[in-house]
């Protein structure tokens, strides 16, 4: 049961714009600190890592939803991984906005670097798939909705369990 229209100009738009706003938001707060007047940002950090767990668990659910042929609750399941996505990127954008960069001095450095390269590098790949993942599936086109999944699904999930990853080894260092 499809719950929006079909218009894949207005879609490819809107989903081209905000994966470039997003783009130019992580561009820009690594050269831009701005004062929201909250004394400890370091709380930010730790609710993006809830968010992550969040989307990966709701991803696993979402996975297996769909495999009981239950579509209904693998969409709401789906629906809300993507508005914890977004309330991720609000605390992760709002605390490198607000906050100098954390450097790692742990001795598992080239892990660090490595786990957290892949996941910036596949995060700003995947948002515009991920997009267009969530439209075909409320405009109804299974096909085309499954066929992109079975490769955004792996990566999402990946970046969502990185994420948290990345948190527990750099928190340390706040």
């Amino acid at each position: 049961m499809k719950t929006i229209l079909k218009n894949d100009k207005l879609a490819n738009w809107i989903i081209l714009s905000l994966s470039t706003v997003v783009f130019l938001l992580v561009v820009l707060m690594r050269k831009v600190k701005i004062d929201i007047g909250v004394t400890d940002t370091h709380i930010f950090p730790a609710i993006s890592a809830f968010l992550n767990s969040m989307v990966a668990i709701l991803l696993i659910v979402g996975l297996i939803f769909v495999k009981q042929k239950n579509f209904e609750a693998h969409k709401k399941t789906m629906l809300l991984a993507v508005i914890f996505s977004i309330l991720f990127l609000v605390t992760y954008v709002l605390y490198h906005f607000t906050t100098v960069e954390t450097t790692y001095a742990g001795n598992m450095k080239m892990v660090y670097y490595s786990i957290l390269f892949t996941h910036i590098v596949l995060a700003a790949v995947i948002l515009p798939f991920i997009l267009f993942s969530v439209y075909r599936g409320l405009t109804g086109e299974y096909e085309k909705h499954k066929k992109l999944t079975k490769f955004v699904w792996p990566i999402w999930f990946y970046v969502s369990v990185t994420g948290v990853i990345v948190y527990f080894m750099i928190s340390p260092y706040y």
